[in-house]
């Protein structure tokens, strides 16, 4: 497999940060139509992936990861407005779907499309301000996860640990200490790197992943759970180092890094830690 984007795939890279950047400061909905009219969620796995590493990148408040990844695999069509499904058997922390137009239900009868407003969904407080997530009411619901479920989530981590770093990598170029920039001293270089290193690690999994999803490689489950367990891994680094490096000022409301540490960190919450999906991978 080749682990090298190709010219279109780049050139697909700039488009969505170039649009993303433009949209960004308009309403939700805006964003979300504009997502829409370009197509991305008819986005092959890889370029999927590439999509949504921006887009975590930029904290994305629309239901994008819900529609593109938790409901067309499952029903095999896009919703007219957003859509999502349940995965987990219980019907509890289900992205976006108290906004959802449809939800997609997994039984052991098989896939079972509602009008989201036929299910009482209840939204519930998470930590990331930006995210939709609630309970939903239903019976009979099959314990499953799409791949690109996973694939999705751990590609939105690798995008709002980018930004950590970003964010970080200007602070310490600007900040002095001693006479000196943060940046300079050997302790904050070492903490960078180690967050680069973890970025790029967990970054090519989840690439791996995309493809193995796109040529139907039955390594695709197991790549599932690496790339998901890799993001995990690499928000707890980056969110820690993070934090350290800012200082005092990453723990102000104020300030614009809060929101990518709780998007990491919530995409590391739903469905499974990275410590959930190590333990399926050594799991017969």
């Amino acid at each position: 497999m080749e682990f090298e984007l190709d010219e279109e795939q780049r050139l697909l890279r700039r488009t969505v940060r170039e649009t993303v950047a433009k949209v960004r400061g308009r309403p939700e909905r805006q964003q979300w139509q504009t997502y829409r009219r370009l197509g991305w969620l008819e986005a092959p796995p890889l370029e999927l992936a590439i999509i949504l590493e921006e887009l975590g990148y930029a904290a994305d408040p629309t239901p994008f990861l819900a529609s593109a990844t938790w409901f067309a695999p499952l029903t095999g069509r896009l919703p007219e407005g957003s859509g999502t499904a349940v995965f987990n058997g219980t019907g509890r922390h289900v992205l976006d779907a108290d906004r959802a137009d449809e939800i997609a239900l997994l039984t052991a009868d098989g896939v079972t499309v509602v009008p989201g407003a036929d299910l009482a969904a209840e939204r519930v407080p998470v930590l990331d301000p930006h995210l939709h997530v609630a309970h939903v009411r239903a019976a009979g619901l099959t314990a499953r996860v799409p791949d690109l479920a996973l694939m999705g989530l751990a590609a939105t981590c690798v995008g709002a640990c980018r930004r950590v770093l970003d964010l970080v990598l200007d602070h310490v170029r600007q900040r002095v200490q001693f006479g000196r920039p943060l940046g300079s001293f050997q302790a904050v270089k070492h903490k960078a790197a180690d967050m680069h290193v973890a970025i790029e690690r967990a970054r090519a999994l989840t690439h791996f992943c995309a493809l193995t999803l796109a040529e139907d490689d039955p390594r695709s489950a197991d790549a599932a759970h690496m790339a998901k367990a890799a993001a995990g891994e690499c928000q707890r680094l980056v969110f820690r180092h993070g934090l350290q490096l800012f200082g005092a000022m990453g723990f102000t409301w104020e300030n614009e890094l809060q929101y990518h540490l709780k998007r990491a960190q919530a995409c590391d919450l739903l469905l499974g830690t990275a410590s959930v999906h190590r333990k399926a991978l050594v799991t017969p």
